[in-house]
């Protein structure tokens, strides 16, 4: 059951679209700046078509927009969308370690009832 509170709407798309090794890698160049899709596509023994539907898949999933730059259409990376998945990753995260703290205290209390209980027989 998805919980519209805990995955925001579009979560799953991004996820979706980040789980391809070359849309990743495609993401993490553009960290570094704008490209063409003939700089990203150089690294790859693929074609410019190829590498277009892989930004496509980052562009519906609100990952990455284009651009007109006179006869340049440059992909830019859009931060918002790794916003929206660091705040559900982290209230994951904190909620995971709330219960490891709590595991924690209940083991720490165990051990002291084991040794108190060794210490008196």
């Amino acid at each position: 059951m998805v919980d519209d509170e805990a995955e925001p709407a579009g979560l799953s798309r991004v996820f979706a679209a980040l789980a391809d090794p070359t849309r990743r890698d495609i993401v993490a160049r553009l960290a570094t700046g704008d490209a063409t899709v003939g700089e990203l596509a150089a690294p790859y023994d693929v074609s410019l078509q190829a590498v277009s539907k892989h930004i496509q898949v980052l562009q519906e999933a609100g990952l990455v927009t284009r651009s007109r730059d006179a006869q340049r259409r440059p992909v830019h990376l859009e931060a918002e969308a790794f916003d929206l998945m660091t705040k559900w990753i982290e209230r994951y995260r904190r909620e995971a370690e709330e219960r490891y703290r709590r595991l924690d205290a209940l083991l720490a209390r165990r051990q002291k009832e084991e040794d108190e209980d060794a210490d008196s027989a």
